[in-house]
């Protein structure tokens, strides 16, 4: 069975998907089998793994039941990926039927032997389609920017996860929040980062030791079709990436290679 791992924050611009593109990426590189699930209308990760997301069946084919999901996984350099685009945006009024929160659980449940990781991109939106990637996943990783109103995003997600918890998947935990665009010079960033630990504790969690530094990389990847990891393998915010895989990989006791440094 796969480690399910969902990338979350309903804050724009934190970094979800450059995230789950390197995390990706980093476990493809050790030798896992790794799924990407692109449940953001605008189809960044499809995008940024080089996919044309306009011109391919995609996760709503899965979800409305018109399309296999073995038919719609995509493969890239970066491991097998479930693509988005806009259609997907009509998920909240089209989705209605009961028993709509276990939709992408379901659909998963079909392919989650084939993989060891399953890593799933979220909107930035409390919907029907981030409480579906909470109910299929086994654990969180939520990213942030050293900002306040990112700090806010964080701290809104409490209610939902305990809804679910409560609701539809008591085995659901928040591995930990992740620092994006991180620069320990900045007061601010000190400041967000003891807010963030405050934060962590009502989540029952911790903020990872990794801190993922900016770096020009990060905006070029996805014109290249590739994530920062090997677009610039040898970038400071590569090596930050790898580090914090390090720190998730060890939630599970999953290594399919050393840790790399």
């Amino acid at each position: 069975m796969s480690a399910i791992i969902t990338i979350t924050n309903q804050k724009g611009g934190v970094g979800k998907t450059t995230t789950a593109s390197s995390l990706m990426d980093g476990l493809h590189q050790r030798g896992a089998r790794v799924l990407g699930v692109d449940l953001d209308p605008q189809g960044s990760l499809g995008f940024c793994l080089g996919l044309d997301i306009e011109n391919c069946a995609t996760i709503y084919d899965v979800l409305k039941g018109s399309r296999k999901i073995q038919e719609v996984i995509t493969p890239s350099e970066c491991g097998d990926v479930l693509p988005s685009n806009i259609l997907l945006s009509a998920a909240e009024l089209e989705f209605n039927r009961p028993g709509r929160e276990f939709l992408l659980k379901t659909r998963l449940s079909e392919v989650e032997d084939d993989y060891d990781y399953i890593i799933i991109d979220t909107p930035p939106a409390l919907n029907v389609l981030t409480v579906n990637a909470y109910v299929a996943a086994d654990g969180l990783v939520v990213p942030m920017a050293p900002e306040i109103l990112s700090l806010l995003g964080v701290s809104q997600i409490r209610e939902t996860i305990d809804t679910v918890r409560r609701c539809y998947n008591s085995r659901l935990r928040v591995l930990g929040i992740v620092l994006n665009k991180y620069n320990q010079r900045f007061t601010l960033n000190r400041d967000v980062l003891d807010m963030a630990e405050q934060i962590a504790q009502q989540l029952d969690t911790k903020v990872f030791q990794s801190r993922i530094r900016s770096g020009v990389a990060v905006a070029e990847a996805p014109a290249y079709g590739e994530s920062v990891l090997s677009y610039a393998p040898d970038s400071k915010v590569a090596r930050d990436f790898r580090l914090l895989l390090n720190e998730i990989t060890r939630e599970y006791g999953i290594f399919t290679a050393p840790p790399i440094r």
